[in-house]
């Protein structure tokens, strides 16, 4: 899983420009109704820690394979800002994942709609289980955007195999580097599987961040409010 890190340095080639923050002004655009209702939550300085991993070589992928027979691996054409928004919410729900929760029907359709994206959806049975965003930039750079599994497909040994795939496609897609970032307040394991796959760290930084006491979910509500 990815976090949305406005500092990230190669965010400047994402075509939306720098992300922006997480904090009470995207909360309150994401959910109106919860910001007139005072239930916004409570915004809290903490240091955050981002890490950059990045593979310049396709021979350093240490490779995880599900052995279950009833996956599927298949890329969204044509892009669909529905089923993008949909995985967005509920792979980020846990994870402070704000920035797009505003966007509209064309903003999605415009970013999604390029070239240079890709979205492929891991099933199980049938059944939506994951997914990544995989962005080429310049300098044959192939950036994992976003990435992740569903909250009830988490613990079965599908993270390895989907960044596993992620890491090939990146390569399939022309790359001499593939790289992501992570940090603290993503899922405890998500800077171990990335480093499980052979891939290297080459940057860390800790900035205080403006951040919820507690992420939104999926929808306002969605989480019962803590005591």
């Amino acid at each position: 899983m990815t976090f949305e890190n406005p500092n990230a340095v190669d965010a400047q080639h994402s075509p939306d420009g720098p992300r922006e923050s997480v904090g009470t002004r995207s909360l309150a655009t994401a959910f109106p109704s919860a910001a007139l209702d005072s239930q916004v939550p409570a915004m809290t300085l903490i240091p955050v820690t981002t890490y950059y991993l990045e593979t310049r070589d396709p021979c350093d992928l240490q490779a995880k394979r599900s052995p279950r027979r009833d996956l599927a691996l298949v890329r969204l054409l044509p892009p669909m800002p529905v089923l993008n928004r949909f995985f967005y919410t509920a792979v980020g729900a846990d994870w402070h994942w704000t920035d797009r929760l505003p966007w509209p029907y064309q903003r999605w359709l415009d970013y999604l709609n390029r070239a240079e994206l890709e979205t492929w959806m891991l099933t199980v049975q049938g059944v939506p289980a994951g997914y990544y965003e995989l962005e080429a930039q310049p300098g044959q750079d192939v950036e994992i955007a976003y990435f992740g599994l569903l909250p009830c497909f988490v613990g079965g040994g599908l993270g390895g195999h989907l960044l596993t795939c992620a890491i090939e496609r990146g390569w399939a897609m022309g790359a001499l580097r593939v790289w992501v970032h992570t940090c603290t307040l993503d899922h405890p394991q998500a800077l171990a599987n990335y480093q499980a796959r052979g891939m290297r760290l080459y940057k860390e930084e800790t900035k205080i961040e403006d951040i919820a006491g507690q992420s939104p979910g999926p929808w306002p509500g969605a989480f019962p409010e803590k005591s």
